[in-house]
């Protein structure tokens, strides 16, 4: 059965969202590189002309176009040469990473876990995502993988800033109880952080795929069959970063990689003991790189 993505809102989910304001708002130099980058005639200059207009987004782009991430040659000072570099999609994803880490910011989420461990599992699954991407010869787009596992959990901070008390009681209970993360929210809050994440992606105009991966990267099985290998990627992912515990660790805690897992993406493995050391040093070189700052 495959995901029906035309499906009435939650009204939790749509009060929710309201009750987020203007944090739940893309600002509009976002939105815009967005809306580029769908276009199929834009062109790097396009972007620059979008990027200028930014002071911080064209330093922020500039850090990343130099730092160990992308690994591009150093001592990139053009921004003109930064986007020729990191193409039109990856210039987009740093420009939703600056703005969706103001959401991210040293907030108690409860279980001892602040907002800024759910900045780095979500950076984390990005560049696990990107890993496996690359390793199994994904016939997408490698940086639409990352930024799905950069955005897969942003449900839980919407959840956050709207019923703060409640998602404390799924931690904690959680942690207490253990079991599944998915259904003490659905029982508590109503509504799990896919859906939450699904409701958010629609409204920032987020492409299908990416809502759909957001909205069921625990339960890819149920996406479109031409959307399953990009969910069953980040749910990979997930569940390997949750088990490596990479910031927070909950959402997946419970779950192991079994050998359905490892057939679904098609990775053998062994290979991934090897990715895996590689793993923590990869995150740390993406959260130096694209972490908010405070």
């Amino acid at each position: 059965m495959t995901a029906n993505l035309t499906a009435p809102a939650n009204p939790i989910v749509t009060d929710a969202l309201n009750k987020c304001g203007d944090i739940s708002t893309l600002p509009e130099v976002t939105s815009k590189i967005i809306e580029l980058v769908d276009d199929p005639q834009s062109t790097a200059r396009d972007m620059h002309e979008i990027i200028k207009t930014d002071p911080a987004l064209s330093a922020r782009i500039l850090k990343v176009v130099n730092s160990a991430f992308y690994g591009l040659p150093g001592q990139i000072a053009s921004v003109d040469r930064a986007i020729v570099l990191l193409g039109l999609s990856a210039v987009k994803n740093v420009a939703i990473a600056a703005s969706i880490s103001r959401m991210f910011k040293s907030q108690d989420v409860g279980g001892g876990f602040t907002a800024k461990d759910i900045w780095r599992h979500s950076v984390g699954v990005g560049v696990a995502g990107r890993s496996l991407a690359r390793a199994v010869g994904f016939v997408g787009a490698t940086d639409e993988v990352f930024l799905a596992g950069l955005i897969h959990d942003l449900g839980i901070m919407i959840e956050r800033q709207a019923m703060p008390e409640k998602l404390t009681e799924v931690v904690e209970r959680c942690i207490s109880a253990g079991g599944s993360f998915l259904d003490l929210e659905n029982e508590i809050i109503g509504a799990d952080h896919q859906a939450f994440g699904d409701g958010l992606a629609t409204k920032w105009k987020f492409p299908r795929a990416l809502r759909a991966v957001v909205g069921l990267h625990h339960d890819p099985e149920r996406l479109a069959p031409e959307l399953r290998a990009f969910g069953r990627i980040i749910q990979f992912a997930d569940i390997w970063c949750c088990q490596e515990r990479v910031g927070f660790h909950l959402t997946a805690g419970h779950e192991s990689l079994t050998d359905e897992h490892f057939e679904g993406i098609g990775l053998d493995p062994e290979a991934l003991a090897e990715m895996t050391e590689d793993l923590h040093e990869q995150i740390v070189n993406a959260e130096s790189t694209l972490s908010p700052a405070g």
